[in-house]
């Protein structure tokens, strides 16, 4: 469970230990409301700004009004100062009407907790994803998460970490937190590989460090439209998280791979990209 170490609600600073919304919420009662999960490294937020544009995207689906763009920069940098290594959520509600519009925001910040140094994943059906149709919700980041964590929870009951989404399709979608990706081999070179934006998957802000740092580092990387058979041709496979970088998955179903040198090498250049990004340093241009 979440430990949160700052709450603030409506622009309030609150106690955490009391801090609380109506029950009356629609957030609350129907899921009705967006969201957005910021890493804080060093005391300061990462890629801030291109989580503000999705959380206003995501909140135009639901024509809720935010708050100004210099208010959610401002309170987002303030709970990132409470750890060196922190998440922070941007939680918005419609309020008490989905019809009025006017918006309940709640911006936490709670220490990193340890990750899985490895993931074993379930291949599970995703009847509920867009899986490259259009339509009112595609790729916003809302609340209504009871679908993934089902597909979450269904999975540890089978013994494995965590969930691999498959689209009415049968293509491989995103796992339902993060993206996942593998390294297959070709003509002596290890290329990487993640399922295509246009499947309707979520725009990761982590999915783009990652293209970010391959690039800069020189690691081939696409955006590929595969079914699962694909990941019998597969060296590694991996997964990318707002807290996790690039982890290794060492099992897909029964499929087993290795923790592998390809996906710590972009868990390294990912590293590098971050913490150079939220010193100031200048980032070499890469073209992708």
């Amino acid at each position: 469970m979440s430990v949160f170490t700052s709450v603030r609600i409506d622009g309030e600073l609150l106690d955490p230990a009391t801090a609380s919304i109506p029950v009356s919420d629609i957030g609350f009662i129907r899921g009705f409301g967006v969201f957005e999960v910021i890493r804080g490294v060093g005391g300061r937020c990462f890629r801030l700004e291109p989580h503000v544009r999705r959380l206003e995207r995501s909140a135009a689906m639901l024509g809720i009004d935010l708050p100004s763009d210099d208010e959610l920069t401002s309170w987002s940098e303030h709970a990132a100062t409470f750890h060196d290594d922190c998440m922070i959520r941007i939680l918005v509600s419609a309020g008490d009407d989905p019809f009025e519009g006017t918006a309940r925001v709640v911006v936490t910040s709670e220490p990193a907790q340890p990750q899985l140094g490895q993931l074993r994943l379930l291949p599970l059906s995703a009847p509920w994803h867009s899986d490259g149709e259009d339509w009112e919700l595609l790729r916003g980041k809302t609340l209504s998460y009871a679908n993934n964590l089902a597909a979450i929870r269904a999975a540890m009951l089978g013994g494995f970490d965590d969930a691999l989404l498959i689209g009415r399709s049968k293509r491989m979608l995103e796992g339902p937190t993060f993206t996942v990706g593998w390294v297959v081999e070709e003509e002596g070179a290890l290329v990487y590989e993640t399922p295509s934006i246009e499947l309707g998957i979520l725009d990761s802000i982590t999915r783009e460090v990652a293209l970010d740092a391959a690039a800069e580092s020189g690691l081939v990387f696409r955006e590929v439209e595969y079914p699962i058979e694909r990941l019998d041709h597969a060296k590694e496979v991996f997964a990318l998280s707002t807290m996790r970088d690039a982890v290794s998955v060492t099992a897909v179903g029964d499929r087993l791979f290795p923790i592998g040198r390809a996906t710590e090498a972009l868990r390294l250049a990912m590293y590098q990209l971050t913490r150079r990004e939220v010193s100031g340093e200048p980032t070499p241009v890469a073209h992708r």
